[in-house]
């Protein structure tokens, strides 16, 4: 049953192309790779219509104090858990607005844990452990598209009356089953058959990356191209948040400085003072108004 399962799936499938693979030098092996990871954003776009979905329900997530919660084993599970761990930095997102869980827990990331992935049961468990809302969206990540772990969480999501969306490599896959969304974007078969940290692996991280990217400019984190809502948690993001307020504002290095400690290193709010001449506490009311959107902030 399983061996006939897998050998439908498209990740599956054996390249023609790189039958002979292990014949070729360096140089063949790199070409080769580098046109089949060309196909990779060609086949994101087919989905875009499906991404965008997912989108509006995370930004409406969010709004209304829910969250994006990742859910994969292995690969998947990883890519998730590093889109999640990045928001905070970037955007200065609490931990907990986006989670990424790994079947096997946190010592996953770094080392397989046998057998994992194959308990739906604790798909549920972890998301019973963080308290899974109506209010969330889970995104449940499995090239394959058949990962009982994945499916456990689906599952339970839909069940608690969560946003459920699986994110596959194989059209109909099994895990679109128990989703109210899914996002099935076919690269082909792969270099090396069956490893889809390859060209899976690439574009679940390419709609990872969209998925978070635009619901945290559609919520107000990025004022023109610029990652105003940065945490200043170090030097290096302390000098970028200085050059960001004066590209904004072109103000002079020591303006910039001055008022951004006057906002508490809180850079939209700085920008905010400077653009409307306004002290701390007006600028944040303006924030506050226009729902943290520098942008409507200015402008009134």
């Amino acid at each position: 049953m399983i061996r006939e399962e897998l050998a439908r799936l498209t990740t599956e499938t054996r390249n023609q192309r790189t039958m002979q693979i292990d014949r070729m030098s360096t140089g063949e092996i790199l070409r080769l790779m580098n046109e089949e990871d060309q196909k990779v954003a060609l086949s994101v776009k087919e989905v875009l219509p499906d991404i965008e979905k997912v989108v509006d329900w995370t930004v409406q997530a969010l709004k209304r104090g829910g969250r994006i919660i990742y859910v994969g084993a292995g690969t998947s599970g990883r890519l998730g858990v590093l889109d999640a761990v990045e928001c905070p930095p970037t955007f200065s997102t609490p931990p907990e607005m986006v989670v990424g869980l790994i079947a096997g827990g946190e010592r996953a990331f770094v080392k397989a844990v046998e057998g994992a992935e194959d308990d739906p049961s604790l798909g549920e468990k972890d998301l019973r452990d963080i308290h899974l809302s109506p209010d969330d969206v889970v995104i449940g990540i499995a090239a394959s598209g058949r990962t009982p772990y994945v499916i456990g969480a689906l599952q339970y999501a839909r069940k608690v009356g969560a946003k459920a969306v699986a994110l596959t490599a194989n059209k109909q896959a099994r895990l679109s089953q128990f989703a109210d969304l899914a996002i099935e974007v076919d690269v082909g078969p792969e270099v090396i058959t069956g490893s889809t940290r390859l060209k899976a692996g690439t574009a679940h991280k390419m709609i990872l990356n969209m998925i978070s990217t635009t619901t945290m400019i559609r919520i107000g984190k990025v004022y023109e191209n610029l990652m105003v809502d940065v945490s200043i948690s170090n030097e290096k993001l302390k000098d970028r948040a200085i050059r960001i307020i004066q590209t904004v504002t072109q103000v002079d290095t020591e303006t910039a400085l001055r008022v951004l400690e006057q906002a508490n290193h809180e850079v939209k709010t700085a920008i905010v003072m400077i653009k409307t001449e306004s002290s701390y506490e007006k600028a944040k009311k303006r924030l506050d108004l226009a729902d943290g959107n520098v942008r409507k902030a200015i402008e009134g």
